[in-house]
């Protein structure tokens, strides 16, 4: 239990985590609004972010320079001074000139408490002279700030004024600074190294400023262009959407929705011609549901006036079938094939009359609990006469448990009928297997033949009205060509599927799957449709 609780606890965010990542690639793929906005701020903030980075990068390498020169002029000034001083000196002892040192440098370093420079007397690297004087430093920073490059590019040249840029140590804070280094001549003592160190405390003040100042300016600017972006969308996403509630309401059959049309821009102009279009579809369907009503009475009354007539022939055809042994053989051949073709003709009249009916929509269920096992066994018996005639054998495999479904039984009866006829006409002689499964949610029969099959494409065409694989093959059972397609409305009506598969050669296999509670969607089969390996053609049937 606590392994489980666990495994709970460690699941649930996961689960969220995922719903929420769902969520927002839903809204993400639903919403060209969205995707424009984001896009533009996206793309706001990163021209923003290089333009920012650049000019920082500019303002940056100015104040540098800036303060490189200012600081050199300074320094240059300061190194006069101090030589004009050490060589106006009367010292000559090592004390004196320590003082002389200390006040010279005294008056080089800046008088305000916050120094904005540091000066540093130090004896030259060269410096070979016998009078050694110690090393003065006005402030906090000592030699150790002076790197040795510096010190050794000032001996190196000590007529000219070198410069570097590092950082200093001040308060425990890294702060760049400009150092400059010249050499001044000490009497008695020779040469001595002279470095001015001015710190940029205030051109990185500066800089934090302007950072901070772009960092608002581009949120601020991010959040402008992401509502100018999202006004300037709306003003072109809100008309495509009421276009497409247009169009969902019109594809319902509210054939009476139009576009609001205001203005002559692109837009009014779309709005127009939608409201074109749907009036001309309007006008093209209302002519077709016209002549598809005028049809539908036409096939319906022909076929109702026909009962009439048929009725008669049928008593008088009756009449000639049971006298034609008084005929001579070729009249009484006539007779039964009158009456054979007349079966065929009523066939195909109440085939018809149930077509219209699907096309006219007025076709209904009759549903009840039915034990499938039980029709297909009726079926196969009412056809094993057949199947001797054309030397088939039909294997029924039926499981031992109920394969109760919500059905009617009467077409269902009907689907499977057609379905073993037709495998035992088309079977060439050989066995007809009969396959009842089912389980949780759906029933399936599989009725399969090996005869001549399907030539890849004509799955996709056995359920098309009056369609024959082989145009010149006689109709041997006295089929209407219908009886496909009635079964795949009848299989539609239960909201179940219709699919068929075959190879040339190998036979054809059909399958009725239908859910067991009645409305009910399908998920899944419990037969399989292919055989083996091969690649099932998928009839263009209900859910396949």
């Amino acid at each position: 239990m606590p392994e489980q609780a666990q495994a709970a606890s460690t699941n649930g965010p996961a689960a969220v985590a995922m719903d929420l990542l769902r969520r927002a690639r839903r809204t993400w793929r639903q919403s060209l609004q969205l995707r424009v906005v984001s896009t533009t701020v996206l793309l706001g903030v990163l021209t923003v972010g290089l333009l920012g980075a650049y000019l920082y990068d500019e303002i940056s390498r100015g104040l540098t320079e800036q303060k490189v020169t200012t600081s050199t002029y300074d320094a240059r000034a300061l190194t006069r001074v101090a030589q004009a001083r050490w060589e106006s000196t009367t010292s000559r002892t090592v004390a004196d000139l320590n003082i002389a040192a200390g006040d010279i440098l005294a008056g080089l370093k800046p008088s305000d408490p916050d120094p904005t420079r540091y000066v540093i007397m130090a004896r030259g690297i060269e410096n070979t002279n016998a009078t050694v004087l110690a090393t003065v430093e006005s402030g906090t920073l000592g030699l150790s700030s002076v790197r040795s490059e510096l010190k050794e590019a000032v001996s190196a040249h000590p007529s000219t004024q070198q410069v570097q840029v590092s950082d200093v140590i001040i308060d425990s804070e890294r702060v760049p600074a400009v150092m400059v280094g010249s050499q001044v001549q000490v009497p008695s003592a020779g040469a001595y190294d002279l470095y001015f160190i001015y710190p940029m405390n205030r051109e990185q003040a500066t800089m934090a400023f302007i950072q901070k100042a772009f960092l608002i300016a581009g949120l601020i600017l991010s959040v402008l262009v992401g509502a100018v972006a999202w006004v300037v969308t709306r003003q072109v996403v809100t008309p495509v959407r009421r276009a497409a509630a247009v169009a969902e309401r019109l594809s319902s059959g509210k054939l009476n929705e139009r576009m609001a049309s205001h203005g002559e821009d692109d837009l009014a102009l779309l709005a127009t011609s939608f409201n074109g279009m749907a009036d001309s579809l309007q006008s093209q369907i209302r002519q077709l549901e016209g002549l598809s009503r005028v049809q539908q009475r036409f096939v319906s009354d022909v076929s109702h006036e026909l009962r009439t007539p048929l009725t008669t022939i049928r008593m008088a055809v009756d009449l000639i079938h049971e006298s034609r042994e008084d005929f001579t053989p070729s009249v009484a051949r006539s007779a039964e094939l009158l009456q054979g073709e007349l079966d065929r003709f009523e066939s195909l009249l109440a085939d018809l009359l149930e077509i219209s009916r699907f096309d006219a929509g007025a076709a209904a269920l009759d549903l009840e609990p039915v034990d499938l096992r039980s029709t297909v066994a009726t079926v196969v018996e009412a056809a094993r006469p057949l199947a001797l005639r054309r030397g088939s054998e039909v294997v029924l495999d039926l499981p031992e448990t109920s394969c109760e479904a919500e059905v009617d039984e009467r077409r269902v009866e009907r689907i499977l009928r057609n379905l073993v006829v037709n495998a035992i006409e088309h079977g060439e002689g050989r066995p007809v297997e009969v396959s009842v499964r089912t389980d949780e949610g759906a029933v399936a029969v599989v009725v399969a033949d090996h005869g001549v099959g399907l030539r890849p494409g004509e799955a996709s065409l056995v359920f098309n009205r009056f369609w024959r694989a082989d145009p010149a093959r006689a109709r041997t059972t006295g089929g209407t060509g219908l009886g496909l397609a009635i079964a795949l409305e009848d299989a539609r009506l239960h909201n179940g599927w219709l699919q068929a598969w075959g190879k040339p050669g190998a036979g054809s296999r059909f399958r009725l799957t239908l859910p067991r509670l009645a409305g009910a969607a399908l998920e899944g089969s419990p037969l399989p449709l292919e055989v083996g390996a091969e690649v099932a053609v998928i009839a263009d049937g209900v859910g396949a």
